[in-house]
């Protein structure tokens, strides 16, 4: 019998109507205690990270989970994770980094109404992902939602109400779950290599997403506070010309030495494609960046975190890192 560990932080799935709305405090034991069946088929022990709204994650209740998994991989077949669903994405991109080469499975999930609802979406969600987690194929970082399994690397929440929450960005599901069946569409890979626990991030990244109003004189303050800028430019990977030269400067100066600047898109599907305007490739030749392509942006911002939180690379060293192929995280 498999011997799985449900690891909780909280969410939707575990919350309860409260004067100020919905609040996380259903512990582990009570969210397994509503899946009698699992019983019977796997042995299921909890494990709590801590019991926030996903509103309130952070590096620290990363390092949290990583810890968790780390202590207890070589007693257990596979690992869940109930998360709420609004930073879930972020979450599983980040653990995709930081937990890599695993041959065993590590399952995030969550529902859009707590587990204490007639109507809820839990109790299907839960049940799929201690499925996947028994499954001999199934390894590494995964979303399990609305019967989808989705890279951890490839995950965003696309519906703010609706049960298929999660959408596959630029890549294809992983596989679906029908009837208590796990049906692969592309099987995870065997790793190559022994598992590698990171528990190093650099949160001193800096999403900067352009719009019409975007003014060069908030530019300064944000370089000089972060150790990574992401700027999510409009269409293919267009920066106004009011900004191009700031950033520029920016990055030739003392207040720009040693910055990671990378460029990805706002538009959700089809990636970046910086060269193909004028207004995307006003910035080649004249300082280094990467190039985010076909990553979503959670992806992004936690690879960016991951490569940061290493002292001392340099700019092709990093580059070297960005590009490389992580648990499908980039094709282009």
């Amino acid at each position: 019998m498999k011997h799985i560990l449900l690891i909780t932080t909280g969410g939707t799935i575990a919350s309860a109507n409260t004067a100020k709305g919905l609040l996380p405090s259903i512990n582990g034991e009570l969210l397994v205690s509503y899946l009698p069946v699992m019983k019977s088929v796997c042995k299921l022990d909890t494990a709590e990270v801590c019991n926030i709204d996903s509103t309130d994650m952070t590096v620290k209740e990363w390092m949290g989970i990583v810890k968790t998994i780390r202590e207890a991989y070589d007693l257990y077949d596979g690992f869940v994770v109930s998360h709420g669903t609004d930073t879930l994405a972020f979450t599983a991109a980040a653990l995709t980094y930081m937990i890599q080469d695993s041959d065993k499975p590590i399952v995030l999930t969550g529902s859009q109404k707590p587990i204490t609802f007639d109507s809820t979406d839990a109790k299907v969600n839960l049940t799929d992902s201690i499925l996947c987690a028994m499954e001999e194929k199934a390894k590494g970082v995964m979303v399990v939602f609305n019967g989808k399994i989705i890279a951890g690397s490839r995950a965003k929440k696309t519906m703010s109400v609706s049960y298929h929450a999660f959408s596959s960005i630029n890549y294809p599901y992983l596989g679906i779950i029908q009837n208590g069946k796990v049906l692969w569409y592309i099987e995870p890979k065997k790793a190559q290599q022994e598992v590698k626990f990171y528990e190093t991030m650099n949160d001193k990244v800096f999403l900067l997403k352009l719009t019409p109003c975007t003014l060069a004189n908030t530019l300064a303050d944000i370089f000089k506070h972060n150790d990574c800028v992401i700027i999510e430019s409009f269409g293919s990977g267009g920066i106004p010309n009011r900004l191009t030269d700031p950033i520029i400067e920016i990055m030739k100066s003392e207040n720009g030495k040693d910055k990671l600047l990378i460029i990805a898109t706002q538009v959700v599907y089809e990636g970046s494609h910086i060269s193909v305007y004028e207004v995307g490739s006003r910035l080649n030749n004249q300082v280094n960046f990467l190039e985010a392509k076909d990553m979503n942006l959670e992806t992004t911002l936690a690879k960016a975190m991951w490569i940061c939180g290493f002292d001392g690379k340099s700019f092709e060293e990093r580059k070297e890192l960005f590009y490389t192929q992580i648990a499908a995280d980039l094709l282009n």
